[in-house]
């Protein structure tokens, strides 16, 4: 069990370290998750092949699947966008906005009714977003856009519980990465007349970040959160993710201190989102006491 939590928060580490390398690295956010997911999406086939988990479906499965993965893509380059337009902080105190876009999705695609609690701990996490967008004025462009990649975040949640449910993890991940590389190639051409770039491939920094970006913040995540899956339970492993925000936050203070860029308006948002946070895990904490199987 102690190795089992030793890998959780490793895994959400790993996770909170993504914001950074998005910001070590030059590449726009384009090119960028371009070469993310075709690392991502190579060492993937290997390493599920040679462990026997990856599984071929059928052709219509695989564009299922692979549009959601399309949506990942979509959600990595609004993400990245928002962070080279901003900074990591407010990149990932953005991303928390992804439980209001849930707590709207959800009801709407599942056919559900909404939940009062949900919506009012998500417009606390909006509240805090909209006071840093009035006194972060210099933020704005990346606000926007990492409002728009908690949309994707959200969108990408609700339909992914559907594709749990019938295929295994591994095999819709590779898939997702997969189609969702290949979606974005077709797009590439049109991306990059829109936005120019002097030098598509990498340089040797932008090159080592991306394997890092891929193999260790992507596919050893992934592994390591599965493993911890095994022997903890699903509420303590979601309830462990909420510390990936506030992870990037410390990094992106210690390397690239920007803390001294911020001013009073983003902690007293901050200070708003975290009280949604752990309101959310408190509620999450009493359900799962007397739910049979927690």
């Amino acid at each position: 069990m102690k190795k089992a939590f030793i890998e959780l928060h490793l895994s959400v580490f790993l996770a909170g370290f993504t914001g950074i390398l998005g910001k070590l690295i030059t590449l726009n956010e384009g090119l960028l998750v371009w070469y993310r997911l075709l690392i991502t999406a190579v060492t993937m086939y290997f390493l599920f092949r040679w462990q026997g988990k990856l599984k071929k479906l059928p052709l219509r499965d695989i564009l299922r699947i692979g549009g959601v993965g399309c949506i990942v893509a979509l959600h990595w380059i609004f993400f990245y966008g928002s962070i080279k337009y901003a900074n990591v902080s407010i990149g990932v105190v953005c991303f928390s906005l992804t439980s209001l876009f849930t707590a709207v999705f959800d009801p709407l695609i599942n056919r559900r009714r909404f939940d009062k609690v949900e919506m009012f701990l998500s417009f606390l996490t909006l509240a805090g977003i909209l006071l840093i967008f009035h006194f972060d004025t210099q933020y704005r462009t990346g606000i926007i856009l990492g409002v728009i990649s908690s949309m994707f975040a959200a969108l990408f949640t609700v339909l992914n519980k559907q594709l749990v449910v019938k295929y295994d993890t591994a095999t819709i991940t590779f898939y997702e990465l997969g189609v969702g590389f290949l979606g974005l190639t077709l797009l590439m051409p049109a991306y990059l007349v829109a936005f120019p770039v002097e030098n598509i491939l990498p340089s040797l920094p932008d090159a080592i970040y991306l394997l890092i970006l891929s193999w260790f913040c992507t596919v050893m995540m992934y592994t390591l959160s599965m493993n911890a899956l095994k022997k903890i339970s699903a509420f303590t492993v979601n309830l462990c993710f909420n510390l990936e925000p506030l992870y990037s936050i410390i990094l992106a203070f210690i390397i690239f201190h920007e803390n001294k860029l911020l001013h009073s308006g983003f902690y007293a948002g901050l200070g708003l989102i975290l009280l949604s946070v752990v309101l959310q895990m408190l509620r999450v904490a009493r359900q799962a006491k007397h739910s049979p199987a927690h």
